[in-house]
């Protein structure tokens, strides 16, 4: 975290560094968890917040590539947790 918040006060529109795969990371812990503990509903939620946060930049780019390509790694990641998380449930 002190690397990011070094590079907070550039006043240049990059992305900090391994931040994506961080958030990718946690995504899937927290669908994973979410699952493992029932709130379906929290799982909608973190859909939506990520598409909320995600809209701005993608309307800006008009890039459909760029759109499908994070729809798409979006859904496989999401699509990846829940496949685990109900195989470890069916498994107990």
């Amino acid at each position: 975290m002190s690397n990011w918040s070094k590079s907070l006060d550039d006043n240049n529109d990059a992305s900090l560094a391994s931040a994506g795969k961080y958030i990718r990371i946690l995504e899937r812990l927290f669908v994973f968890t979410f699952i493992l503990t029932g709130n379906w509903g929290a799982i909608g939620f973190l859909l939506a917040a990520k598409s909320v946060f995600r809209f701005g930049d993608l309307r800006e780019s008009k890039d459909r590539k760029l759109t499908e390509y994070i729809l798409i790694g979006t859904l496989l990641s999401f699509g990846i947790a829940a496949a685990t998380a109900m195989l470890v449930i069916e498994l107990q």
